[in-house]
């Protein structure tokens, strides 16, 4: 192993004991209001001492992960894989920014959390010339206008998009040589599926429309997992009860949501053995996507804080730590 990880394992090994606990989760949650549970947040760490909006609050927590990170690992190119959808996410931004005829700043999302900076892909669109961006994204860049700039057809539009994104995470985790890197990209690509199927199937989407939605990956046959959501969702949870996913489907039964939540939690479930090895990249790529799941909980219980959700209710929405 190279030197740099041994210290950089060292250096994330100290800022895993200050990553949110469960019982830390749990006051946030019975917190009475959203001033207590961000005072709790306070008391650990989280903003800057000054007063913030809570988007700003939950930028700023992730900024501080990505600016940690880039300390320790001169290449930030190998974790390029956790922020491929955002570069996509901003491709659909400057899609719809081009055909509307408006300007929508604050959808897109800034340099710091993405690979491709979002003014280039804006300017791209903007001017139909494709040159500067990644080929991969050239192309499906070109054809997502043009299907929204001549039907209308917002959704196809969006699909292809968001297909796009998860060929490339897929490609980008199997190149990788560090086995987080690869579960990454085809669970992602897997729930992303199967949360796509379902969703096909309830909008009585024919075969034609989840060819295009589907992205393929390995642990999932796409062309059955297709026929299934043409045909009904019993039959979608017919197909998976035959895979590796079979303890989603009751989840997926209860809504949405609680697949989401599923999704995440074997996600935390998969990185946390990288707290106990030392000497890969493996624990650095895990600290992200803990901080990652910490922030999405936060999320999660100061939305339902300000919304006046139950203690049940936003409690049922809470992910597992990764401590």
């Amino acid at each position: 192993m190279p030197e740099q990880y041994i210290y950089a394992v060292a250096r994330v090994r100290g800022k895993e004991l200050k990553l949110l606990s469960a019982p830390v989760m749990d006051s946030l949650v019975a917190a009475p209001g959203t001033q207590e549970a961000l005072r709790i947040l306070a008391d650990h760490g989280w903003g800057n001492g000054e007063e913030a909006g809570i988007d700003e609050m939950l930028a700023e927590e992730r900024e501080k992960t990505w600016a940690f990170i880039s300390e320790l690992v001169p290449d930030m190119s190998v974790f390029d894989v956790f922020l491929y959808a955002n570069d996509y996410h901003n491709l659909k931004a400057a899609v719809k920014e081009t055909a509307m005829m408006e300007t929508r700043d604050s959808v897109f999302i800034g340099r710091s959390q993405t690979t491709v900076d979002a003014d280039l892909i804006r300017n791209a669109v903007r001017d139909h010339d494709f040159s500067a961006l990644p080929e991969e994204m050239a192309q499906v860049a070109r054809e997502a206008l043009d299907v929204l700039l001549h039907t209308g057809d917002g959704q196809l539009s969006d699909i292809m998009i968001d297909r796009a994104a998860l060929v490339r995470i897929l490609e980008a985790g199997k190149k990788s040589d560090n086995e987080i890197l690869q579960m990454y990209g085809e669970l992602t690509v897997a729930c992303a599926d199967i949360k796509a199927a379902i969703r096909a199937s309830l909008m009585k989407k024919d075969r034609a429309f989840l060819d295009k939605a589907l992205a393929p990956c390995d642990s999932l046959d796409i062309a059955d997992l297709a026929q299934a959501a043409a045909d009904s969702t019993d039959a979608v949870y017919e197909y998976l009860g035959r895979t590796r996913y079979s303890d989603a489907v009751s989840e997926l039964r209860k809504s949405p949501s609680a697949f989401e939540r599923w999704c995440d939690n074997l996600m935390i479930e998969k990185i946390r053995p990288e707290i106990h090895h030392p000497f890969t990249i493996g624990p650095l790529a895990a600290y992200i996507l803990a901080r990652e799941n910490e922030i999405k909980c936060v999320r999660m219980i100061l939305s339902g804080k300000i919304n006046d959700l139950s203690v049940e209710s936003i409690r049922e929405r809470v992910r597992e730590t990764y401590v």
